[in-house]
């Protein structure tokens, strides 16, 4: 019951280096150097579709000395394939018991001081510098990157927050002996423009930093955002030198999300020497939708009259044709997608016509064959699916010099990547 990626690897590799090198143009303005930020690639969930060890892999081939997972569980599985730092974005707290179990079991590995964690939450920062710092010391210090809220307002602290929470004395104490490493600041911010920029910093405030805080007069809300939250950052870093507490050049940076490339040379000409870290996912892995087929393999083939009754709901056949049973199903994220953002008239159109077709029992399959979407028989399996194949588009498909589906034969299926599981991926060796 096979359910295949195949991927064209030479290709595929292209556009991720490419994808590299276009990042690196907008990041670096012209000039050398790792300093200034780089491509951070996200490998999380079930991978993009490709799995977590082989986008690992595939960062290193890339020559990226940073990645960034979603959970604490997918860094101790991507810690074994890659080498270098690995940023868990899901925020850290203590309160999250079972997290913690898994925070506990990668301290007490060799990769422990590769893994960076994320810190949103004036509590979780508070427990950490009070009683979350048992096995850390001036050798092995506990890495984390503070999150600032933006306007997606899923995780982070707000400014106001921040400032109070790092003149908190035995957060400041725990910088100074270096138990705790800053590693920068993380801003998630929405893959749409914000409707209303969360920016409450005033260009007045800092007169007095390193930093011109100049922006351009067409900067997009994502821009501001980020322009905005890096001047605040930076304000807080001098704060903490001030006081004495030590601070590594990687404290200064800034680990963005969803900024195109445009964005990217808009916020690099505002903070020229900041580091910018981007984390890409979607854009880097899944940018080539032609470099990649998911084809599930053909297990069975009947011929089927009208009206025969067939499947686990016993529906009908409409016409005289074919039922195609072919490799995947639920299990491997066949017909399985988010509900629709419906933000258009034309998306809204194409919701409410798919669910009048379901309402009527009928349902177009993710499957195509000779170029067409075809009809699901009834909803997939957990495994398998079966499709329906009149005789009067098998007749044009032979007329045209196609054949029929046999047994061994793989059919084109679209999916969505992100929810997919497969049997193999072939072409990546």
């Amino acid at each position: 019951m096979t359910f295949s990626l195949h991927v064209d690897g030479d290709r595929w590799r292209q556009h991720l280096a490419k994808v590299r090198d276009e990042v690196r143009e907008s990041l670096h303005n012209g000039r050398a150097g790792a300093r200034f930020g780089d491509i951070v690639p996200v490998a999380k969930g079930n991978g993009y579709g490709f799995g977590i060890a082989n986008l690992a892999v595939e960062s290193t081939r890339l020559g990226l000395d940073r990645l960034a997972v979603g959970t604490p569980h997918e860094a101790a599985v991507a810690a074994a394939y890659f080498p270098g730092q690995i940023l868990v974005m899901q925020p850290w707290d203590p309160r999250d018991v079972i997290a913690a179990e898994v925070w506990d079991f990668i301290e007490t590995r060799d990769f422990a001081s590769r893994v960076l964690r994320t810190v949103a939450s004036v509590e979780a920062l508070h427990g950490l510098a009070t009683t979350g710092l048992s096995g850390a010391s001036p050798e092995r210090p506990v890495q984390i990157v503070i999150e600032g809220l933006t306007s997606m307002r899923r995780f982070g602290l707000a400014e106001p927050d921040l400032d109070a929470l790092l003149a908190d004395d035995a957060i400041r104490e725990a910088l100074r002996t270096r138990r705790i490493d800053l590693q920068g600041l993380a801003l998630h911010l929405p893959l749409v423009q914000p409707l209303a920029p969360h920016v409450e910093t005033l260009e007045s405030e800092f007169h007095d930093t390193n930093v011109t805080p100049t922006l351009a007069s067409d900067a997009s809300g994502r821009v501001k955002e980020a322009w905005s939250w890096t001047l605040t950052w930076i304000r807080a870093l001098g704060s903490l030198e001030d006081a004495g507490c030590m601070l590594t050049d990687d404290a200064a940076a800034v680990w963005a999300s969803h900024l195109d490339d445009e964005e990217l040379r808009q916020l690099r000409s505002a903070v020229p020497e900041i580091p910018l870290r981007v984390r890409i996912g979607t854009r880097l892995w899944l940018g080539d939708h032609e470099a990649m087929h998911a084809r599930g393999t053909v297990l069975a083939v009947h011929q089927v009259a009208k009206g025969r009754a067939v499947g686990y709901r016993q529906r009908r056949a409409p016409k005289d044709g074919l039922l195609v049973v072919v490799g995947g199903g639920t299990s491997h994220g066949v017909a399985l997608e988010a509900p629709s953002p419906a933000s258009s008239l034309r998306q809204r159109a194409v919701a409410a016509g798919t669910g009048a077709l379901e309402a009527s029992g009928r349902a177009r399959s993710p499957f195509t064959w000779d170029g067409k979407r075809r009809w699901f028989a009834e909803p997939p399996h957990m495994q398998v699916s079966m499709l329906w194949l009149s005789a009067d588009d098998v007749r044009l498909a032979v007329g045209k010099g196609g054949r029929v589906p046999a047994v061994g034969d793989e059919i084109d299926c679209r999916v969505r990547h992100t929810t997919s599981a497969f049997d193999r991926i072939v072409g990546l060796d």
